[in-house]
């Protein structure tokens, strides 16, 4: 990772944050990646409960260089900013100011469902990791597309959330499901904690199919799930049928929709990181493990566990011919979410015991 190389010394360029006895912390400029990064108000809290300051959250990004490098590299991401640590306001910038930002900041232009478009980061190297810690950025949202062609994701994403009554072990649990499902299709999912209590499984997909029809297929592998474990997993998109159940979320794969990446630190009180693992090693890991402190040391130790995710981009053919076979049988599409344009074939959007019946 030669391109990303940072050095750890930086010089003063003037006062950032109050340390003890009313003095204030010295901006510093370092060299990450080939170029200079400003890093200013080094000592502000960041996360309270910890201690953890900008300079923490800085330091830790190039730490992790290797893997989030991974994640991130050229794609579309939308900043989660905390400037004043993450008890104080938070807000998504998805796009990247005209004026006031390095000459060598990369963006990529991507359109939302509403058809407006912006220029958002796109990391090229590690030096965009860090001029976003230094603007306040404490969570990573890349988009599953790359810049050579924003509307055909090359990841697919399941994201496990567990509904209340669950737990991060109904979680992995279902994550073994997802896993014996791949296996029989041929396919490679990796697996990562999300931060909180739920997992994710990431494949890398050919980059040949829309959105439309990605999601689709994510409908119909988390659809496969549900028909093998209905006690456990539910693809319902209203909160009031899900029950105690862990909820494929595949709107996750809809256009304009995030997940942290691996490697991203979360807005918890114990600055926790979503974390790649193995499938050896899910059942026994405790998500809370998994934080600023830790991560970089595993990180150095054990190597990437992702190290291998561009390697074989998948063929999503097979969930596609689910999905018609789902169509022939009655179960079509599902909601999109509420900022999303009415999409063709897509059932009412209405709470269902807010529904009215049919008068035809």
């Amino acid at each position: 990772m030669g391109a990303t190389r940072a050095t750890g010394t930086g010089r003063s360029t003037d006062s950032g944050s109050a340390r003890a006895g009313g003095r204030k912390a010295a901006a510093e400029l370092l060299e990450v990646a080939g170029h200079e990064v400003r890093l200013s108000s080094p000592d502000r809290v960041i996360f309270p409960q910890r201690g953890f300051t900008k300079a923490d959250v800085f330091h830790y990004y190039l730490a992790v260089g290797e893997g989030i490098m991974r994640a991130l590299r050229d794609r579309p991401t939308t900043l989660q900013r905390f400037p004043d640590g993450i008890e104080g306001e938070a807000f998504f910038q998805k796009r990247v100011p005209a004026r006031g930002v390095p000459p060598w900041l990369a963006t990529t232009t991507i359109s939302f469902p509403s058809g407006r478009s912006a220029d958002e980061l796109c990391p090229v190297d590690l030096a965009h990791v860090a001029w976003a810690a230094q603007m306040g950025t404490v969570v990573f949202h890349p988009w599953p597309v790359r810049s050579a062609d924003v509307d055909r994701p090359d990841e697919l994403r399941i994201d496990l959330d567990p509904q209340p009554g669950t737990d991060f072990a109904d979680a992995v649990t279902a994550a073994g499901e997802v896993r014996a499902i791949l296996d029989e299709l041929g396919a490679t999912g990796w697996p990562k904690t999300s931060g909180g209590r739920g997992v994710h499984v990431y494949l890398r997909i050919a980059p040949r199919w829309t959105f439309t029809e990605v999601r689709r297929a994510t409908i119909a592998l988390a659809r496969e799930v549900e028909r093998r474990r209905p006690d456990l997993v539910t693809t319902a998109w209203w909160k009031e049928e899900r029950g105690e159940r862990v909820f494929v979320d595949y709107n996750q794969m809809a256009r304009d929709r995030t997940i942290a990446c691996a490697y991203s630190l979360r807005a918890t009180a114990r600055a926790t990181v979503s974390t790649p693992v193995d499938w050896a090693e899910l059942p026994d890991v405790d998500p809370d493990d998994f934080d600023l402190r830790t991560v970089p040391a595993r990180l150095a130790e054990r190597g990437d566990p992702h190290s291998g995710i561009d390697d074989a981009p998948w063929d999503i053919t097979e969930l596609l011919e689910w999905a018609d076979r789902d169509d022939t049988d009655g179960r079509g599409d599902l909601p999109y979410p509420p900022d999303h344009p009415k999409m063709p074939g897509e059932p009412k959007r209405v709470q269902p015991s807010r529904a009215r019946p049919s008068t035809s």
